[in-house]
């Protein structure tokens, strides 16, 4: 094995580490329990600030996913905190969904059932009881999974939809946030219904799951994969007709991997060999949204005007290194090596802080660093620590000819 690909695992497990730590050490809430909903890009900590489930959902999966490598037992109880926390504030007992977000005193503030939430809950719950065998965390997990099937499974036109009221009736703002389209099926929600219900599987072999998982890799074939440009078309209304929008580079190259890795746990052997080939199409359609002077990924491009939004943010950089080295694996192509330790050296200069620890939000076109959360609704220890968590499974499975 190469030794720049020896020194990367090196370098990512030391991360590892080093991302979990900021989190142990910074986003305890000492003054109202769980974990704090904001600090922003001066550290300040507001300890008033709404707790978002996703946040939350995503701690819970990060150190228990994490505990797998580092065998921290620090790691374990902070998932096990996360865990109780989740199921105490954010479960809703009276309908069975989650709250979007909670006020700091721990009442709901937010009781809409946003299905992406729903499906990261499940994710952060599967991976729980991976490591804990606490049968509460299946249970939750399970319940979740069917409360998504009873009321955003589409058995007309197949797919999910959004989001829903905290009783399961029709809500007229179905969006995740201000950025997105008011649309009733989205690329973004159905990929994470994937991945959760893909996790869940792992632990808990049910057949009815397993035809979703496959029926929803169907879905998103036929209607979120472009298959002309290679990159992921986000949103649609009910009956699939699409309205365009951006070109979403982090999210393609999550998806490239994603999507083939979910397919793996399946045991479909036909959609595993659709997505192989999605998986390089959509990596190779990523290549137009690096950087060639720094090797980091530009957000996002509006294709009718050819404009770029010229930020490069933390999480496409973390995807990116998984997508392109899962393609390295695939096809021993150096090209997508030299993107991964290219894109890791970036990261290294502009998006980690030594200083504070964690990784910015971002930077400028101008390399300015974007002056936005180190934590809160959206910023979460999940992409950075997963790029971390795969990279080092990925190096250690690597054969030796390589």
């Amino acid at each position: 094995m190469s030794t720049p690909i020896l020194n990367l695992k090196t370098e990512l497990t030391a991360e590892l580490d080093n991302i979990l730590e900021y989190w142990s050490k910074h986003t305890i809430d000492s003054k109202n329990g769980g974990f704090i909903g904001q600090i922003d890009y001066k550290e300040f900590k507001n300890f008033e600030a709404e707790k978002g489930s996703v946040l939350n959902a995503r701690i819970l999966w990060s150190f228990s996913a994490a505990y797998s490598i580092t065998k921290n037992e620090a790691h374990k109880q902070l998932a096990k905190q996360a865990f109780e926390y989740v199921i105490a504030h954010f479960y809703d007992t009276e309908f069975g969904g989650i709250f979007w977000s909670i006020n700091p005193d721990k009442t709901p503030k937010d009781t809409k059932n946003q299905i992406y939430a729903l499906a990261f809950t499940i994710y952060g719950m599967s991976e729980y009881y991976a490591i804990s065998n606490d049968e509460r965390a299946l249970k939750y997990a399970i319940a979740l999974y069917k409360k998504i099937q009873k009321y955003s499974y589409d058995p007309i036109n197949k797919g999910y939809f959004e989001a829903f009221t905290r009783d399961w009736q029709p809500i007229e703002d179905l969006r995740l946030s201000d950025k997105d389209a008011n649309e009733k099926k989205t690329m973004n929600t159905h990929l994470h219904i994937v991945e959760g219900y893909a996790n869940l599987y792992k632990v808990w072999k049910d057949k009815n799951l397993q035809k979703d998982i496959v029926e929803l890799l169907e879905v998103i074939e036929t209607y979120f994969i472009d298959q002309k440009t290679g990159h992921l078309k986000l949103f649609f209304n009910e009956n699939w007709i699409e309205k365009p929008d951006v070109i979403s580079y982090g999210h393609d190259i999550e998806a490239a991997w994603l999507l083939l890795q979910c397919a793996e746990i399946s045991g479909d052997k036909n959609i595993i060999e659709r997505y192989k080939k999605y998986a390089i199409l959509l990596t190779d359609a990523t290549f137009e949204g690096i950087d060639s002077k720094d090797g980091g990924l530009w957000y996002e491009l509006e294709p009718e005007t050819n404009t770029l939004m010229a930020e490069k943010h933390w999480w496409p950089q973390s995807e990116l290194m998984i997508g392109f080295f899962n393609a390295y694996q695939m096809t021993n192509d150096q090209k997508y090596l030299d993107v991964v330790l290219k894109n890791w050296e970036f990261v290294k200069q502009y998006i980690l802080d030594p200083e504070n620890g964690e990784w910015i939000w971002g930077i400028n076109q101008d390399y300015s660093k974007i002056e936005k959360d180190k934590t809160g609704f959206w910023k979460c220890p999940y992409h950075n620590s997963r790029a971390c968590i795969e990279l080092i499974y990925r190096i250690k499975n690597l054969p030796l000819a390589k």
